[in-house]
């Protein structure tokens, strides 16, 4: 290709008007189309080594880092090994379910589960999760669009107020359902995570709603 452009440019169908630039322009179109003459001893077309392709290619990773696994998908963070759970999940994955509300595990609004257990995420170093398995708010739906019982059970009741920290709310009670399928008040009362806006009657309604819902039944 460049050397269809070189012959085209440098070497016209009109005849080069002569001037102090004609012999280098003709030993450039020399070169182009690899005449004898073009070359001299310093521009002279290096000789090449011989190559032998490898038996067998070892794909390498591009970076060691820490996997994880999020909501179903492989992830690899390559960053500072102390980063927090929450940033990775927020900052770096736009995973923005996941709310910063203390940043010392109190109010509950960053909860996720890790290996299905609830655990707060401003206080999960990634190097601590290497191969572990991580969802989010974003994780509980089905692939189909269909909704985690809980999230349909707090529609239902319309638990949610201002909003900020539902997400938190939602994923401690899938855990809470998870080890307790009939949970009391004093259960759902236990979970501690903190609602500012004080949605609590709505959240023990939604979390009956969905235990019901989880065991086959209609309330």
């Amino acid at each position: 290709m460049l050397r269809a452009v070189l012959q085209n440019a440098i070497t016209p169908a009109v005849p080069i008007r002569r001037g102090p630039c004609t012999a280098w322009r003709l030993n450039i179109a020399r070169i182009a189309r690899d005449e004898p003459g073009g070359r001299s001893e310093y521009n002279r077309r290096m000789p090449q080594a011989p190559q032998t392709p490898p038996a067998r290619i070892i794909p390498e990773p591009v970076r060691k880092g820490i996997d994880v696994s999020i909501n179903g998908k492989h992830f690899r963070h390559t960053g500072d090994p102390a980063l927090p759970l929450l940033w990775y999940l927020r900052d770096v994955l736009r995973l923005t379910g996941c709310k910063y509300g203390c940043d010392d595990k109190s109010c509950g609004a960053c909860s996720v589960l890790v290996d299905g257990k609830l655990k707060r995420a401003c206080a999960l170093a990634m190097a601590d999760l290497a191969d572990k398995d991580i969802t989010t708010i974003e994780g509980l739906a089905k692939p189909d669009g269909t909704l985690h019982p809980v999230q349909q059970a707090w529609i239902d009741e319309d638990a949610i107020l201002c909003g900020y920290c539902q997400s938190g709310q939602i994923m401690a009670a899938v855990d809470l359902l998870a080890r307790k399928p009939k949970p009391s008040d004093a259960d759902i009362d236990g979970i501690g995570n903190l609602c500012r806006c004080g949605s609590y009657p709505r959240i023990r309604r939604a979390i009956q709603r969905a235990a019901a819902a989880t065991q086959g039944k209609t309330k």
